[in-house]
């Protein structure tokens, strides 16, 4: 096990499966929203999954032992996450099942090919290029903010590398709906469901968790919220359950 971290990194334990994952504490390391959008995906038996931006690789690895999807491929364009991904998914022993593949995910329909997969996952980055202050670590920057690829970009080709039917789970923050409802439409993927996630019931959404199908009809369902936390501040059960607490 040891041989396979590097200088500053740590061992996570995913409470799922007896899996875990490297991550750098000085680097981007991954948030509640990746772990929602596992909870939120529907992956069934013998699917072919992609993740657009898998960073250190957490939501292959999630629904891996989560789902009974056929296999899981990350597309990611930072070598060092990409190598730690790497690594995580050899510790859990599912190099058999996750592939993690260095690349843009501008060129992801160039690399794995039109109508290539069944399920295609992604937590882009939130924030637009001039939007908020950015941060001086290029590795969190690329995360967070969108320097190396856009909404556009992912929307876009998600919708090129999904078969007819497939499906598109994307989290992301209020603020961008009208974007991303607008996009999903242009590159025909209609949004199918929506739900709202609130870090208290009386508080506003800090979250989207949203559903597209490619060449769905036209009908959106707005489920029942996520509340994050309770009256005491602790985890509600729904959340408790998504973790595997």
């Amino acid at each position: 096990m040891n041989n396979l971290l590097r200088e500053g990194e740590r061992l996570d334990d995913l409470e799922r499966n007896n899996c875990h994952i490297i991550q750098n504490p000085a680097g981007f390391c991954f948030g509640m929203d990746s772990v929602l959008l596992s909870g939120f995906a529907r992956v069934r038996k013998n699917e072919n999954v992609l993740d657009l931006g898998c960073g250190n690789g957490i939501i292959p690895i999630l629904l891996e032992a989560k789902t009974e999807g056929s296999h899981f491929t990350g597309l990611e364009i930072q070598e060092k996450s990409a190598d730690m991904a790497r690594r995580s998914i050899l510790l859990n022993g599912q190099q058999d099942k996750i592939d993690i593949v260095t690349g843009d995910i501008k060129c992801a329909s160039e690399i794995f090919g039109n109508s290539s997969f069944d399920v295609v996952v992604s937590n882009p980055p939130y924030m637009t290029e001039n939007h908020g202050i950015l941060n001086p670590d290029s590795a969190k920057a690329i995360a967070r903010h969108e320097i190396l690829c856009t909404l556009e970009d992912v929307i876009r080709e998600g919708s090129r590398v999904l078969k007819p039917n497939g499906r598109f789970y994307m989290v992301h923050r209020p603020f961008r709906l009208v974007d991303i409802t607008e996009l999903f439409v242009r590159y025909s993927l209609e949004p199918k469901t929506l739900k709202m996630v609130h870090p208290y019931i009386d508080k506003e959404p800090a979250m989207i968790l949203i559903e597209a199908i490619k060449g769905g009809k036209r009908r959106l369902t707005v489920e029942k919220p996520v509340i994050i936390y309770d009256e005491s501040g602790k985890y509600t059960e729904e959340i408790r359950t998504i973790y595997g607490y």
